[in-house]
């Protein structure tokens, strides 16, 4: 929880920054590009290494990531300074709840037991704008135990039409049936 809340601070205060200067969504692409470099494997673990100095893991951030808004490239160095290396997915997730907020765009996670196609994925985001009356921004996830269909998850609501939740459905009502029949 701890965690989370660090992120969040971290992501709330890079995009009052980023709304200053106008670059709210360049940003968002920065920061996700620092968050993943931040993630690796490899380069977690040296940046979290005791025994390394702190200006070399400074040095190596500006040194992979050159590219990318020296105050972006700071909060990177803040994160790797406060010991906080592992909230960089965190503050990620933060900025772009903000600049979503923000833009007006509703996150949208879809479920599915196999890969959608593209046009799928359309048809799914053309419905799901037309019911909330919002622009969607919709991210996949792939999980064969839900056996087939699709659970959309909208914030907090959860349009859950897979094949698994429709057995369960089934068996609760058998079941319920069953003991009827048997009272």
């Amino acid at each position: 929880m701890a965690k989370q809340l660090g992120g969040r601070r971290y992501a709330q205060a890079l995009f009052e920054l980023a709304v200053q200067q106008d670059r709210a969504e360049q940003w968002a692409e920065e920061l996700g590009y620092l968050a993943q470099v931040m993630q690796d494997a490899e380069f977690n673990a040296f940046l979290r290494h005791a025994e390394v100095p702190l200006e070399r893991k400074i040095s190596a951030i500006a040194t992979v990531l050159p590219e990318i808004d020296p105050l972006v490239r700071n909060l990177g160095a803040l994160l790797v300074t406060r010991g906080a290396v592992n909230t960089a997915g965190d503050v990620a997730v933060g900025y772009n709840r903000l600049l979503d907020e923000r833009l007006g765009r509703q996150p949208v996670t879809v479920t599915s037991a196999v890969a959608l196609e593209t046009a799928e994925l359309e048809r799914i985001r053309q419905f799901v704008g037309n019911l909330i009356q919002q622009e969607v921004v919709v991210t996949t996830r792939v999980d064969a135990s839900i056996l087939g269909g699709i659970i959309i998850q909208i914030g907090d609501r959860l349009l859950d039409g897979s094949t698994r939740s429709k057995l369960e459905g089934l068996r609760k009502t058998l079941r319920s049936e069953a003991v009827a029949g048997q009272g």
